[in-house]
């Protein structure tokens, strides 16, 4: 059966669109035009048309901690996000740092994920030992312990090796345990005033600095999660400057927010890296703006309410946020003519697909139909009962948006549709 996407707008340039309708039969677009007919037809009614997007940082948390989130949950809500390609990291229990281990999880994608998975293996054993995990024996398409970090360089510099030889990413939560002094949020100027225990921003950027020169020595791909500070992004620009193959991301949050918008001691706002400074943040947006920051990754990272109803000292890291990156992107940014819709979804598709050589629709004849539609006129307010996730624990909880996404196909099949034809 031929399905028509039927009035929709495309990116043709910067933030000008044309309109087009799509032609799909057995998961791939058979032809672009106009007037197209077909057994099953969905008008779009002008709204913007693209490619999935692609979000290389989320934690689904099945198995071990499925009341926070679970793949079939995780994946419902990247739909609903307009995300048709995911990798999940693997802080999971038991961690994936066998064969057999992520063969299991490979199971459960394969049964319950909507969306296209694809799942991280860890660098050692159990996430936080000294032990490196048989990276040849694991079909992994990279390896990273997210949530913890390689504390040890020796360690870090044979993991690269290792992964270099096998033509493998290693992705970095960079943070040097030993600087924590029990932080819980940056050490600047709210935590003074809130009384609580700051986190350094060369908690970061001293990872960054070594891994960078570890990586240079190996010729490894070295990518960094969650970049949050400007010592980070100067360390990353001095590395590419030198030629090393360096990648980065930066979320939604960390590009939006900055500490003084922390008002309370309140653990909605607590995740790692944290909310940096006003400078901080103006290097994050200078250095996705000029290509040190290579894209755009939620971290989307669900908790309990319950968990996360008290204070910073107590509560996890983390928030959701793979649901409205998009809108709160393009709210905050195109609409506000600080970035054009073109760059928005290339960094946030195009760039993260390229970079980890992972699949995701193109919109042309003969391209994969992982589509999503976005309606860019609507006023929308984020509301944790629309979530599709398990979870609701983000601060943008509130905030008027436009952009969300009003339908998602992978393959070619809707996985989620959001508005009446």
């Amino acid at each position: 059966m031929k399905l028509i996407l039927k009035n929709g707008q495309r990116v043709v340039k910067d933030n000008e669109l044309e309109s087009i309708d799509i032609a799909i039969e057995e998961g791939v677009i058979v032809e672009l035009g106009h007037d197209l007919e077909g057994e099953q037809v969905i008008d779009l009614k002008g709204k913007l048309i693209t490619n999935g997007l692609v979000d290389i940082h989320v934690h689904f948390r099945e198995p071990g901690f499925t009341d926070k989130e679970t793949i079939l949950s995780g994946s419902k809500a990247s739909a609903r996000g307009g995300v048709t390609t995911v990798c999940a990291m693997p802080n999971t229990n038991p961690v994936p740092d066998t064969p057999e281990k992520y063969q299991a999880i490979q199971d459960i994608i394969e049964r319950d994920s909507v969306v296209k998975t694809f799942q991280y293996a860890p660098i050692t054993e159990e996430l936080r030992t000294d032990k490196l995990v048989d990276m040849a024996a694991i079909d992994a398409f990279a390896f990273t312990n997210d949530g913890v970090g390689v504390q040890t360089a020796g360690i870090m510099y044979e993991a690269m090796k290792l992964a270099a030889s096998l033509d493998k990413p290693i992705v970095a939560h960079t943070e040097d345990e030993s600087l924590l002094y029990g932080g819980v949020m940056h050490e600047g100027i709210r935590n003074k005033e809130l009384g609580l225990p700051g986190i350094m921003g060369i908690v970061e950027s001293s990872q960054i600095a070594r891994d960078i020169l570890i990586a240079k020595e190996t010729g490894v791909h070295y990518h960094v999660c969650h970049v949050s500070s400007k010592e980070s992004v100067d360390a990353i620009r001095e590395g590419k400057r030198q030629g090393v193959n360096v990648t980065a991301e930066v979320t939604p949050h960390h590009l939006i927010l900055n500490e003084m918008d922390i008002r309370s001691d309140d653990a909605i706002f607590k995740m790692n890296p944290p909310l940096r400074g006003k400078q901080d943040q103006r290097a994050l947006i200078e250095g996705l703006a000029d290509g040190t920051i290579d894209f755009i990754a939620t971290d989307h990272a669900p908790h309990t309410m319950e968990e996360k109803s008290g204070g910073f000292i107590d509560a996890p890291f983390g928030i959701v946020g793979i649901e409205t990156s998009f809108a709160l992107m393009y709210t905050h940014f195109v609409e506000k003519d600080l970035m054009t819709l073109e760059f928005l979804i290339d960094r946030m598709s195009h760039v993260p697909a390229r970079l980890f050589n992972l699949p995701m629709g193109e919109l042309k004849v003969g391209g994969v139909a992982d589509i999503a539609v976005f309606d860019l006129e609507k006023e929308y307010v984020i509301n944790s009962d629309d979530y599709l996730s398990k979870a609701a624990n983000t601060p943008f909880n509130g905030y008027k948006v436009k952009g969300m996404c009003a339908l998602t196909l992978v393959d070619g099949e809707i996985v989620y549709h959001a508005f009446e034809n």
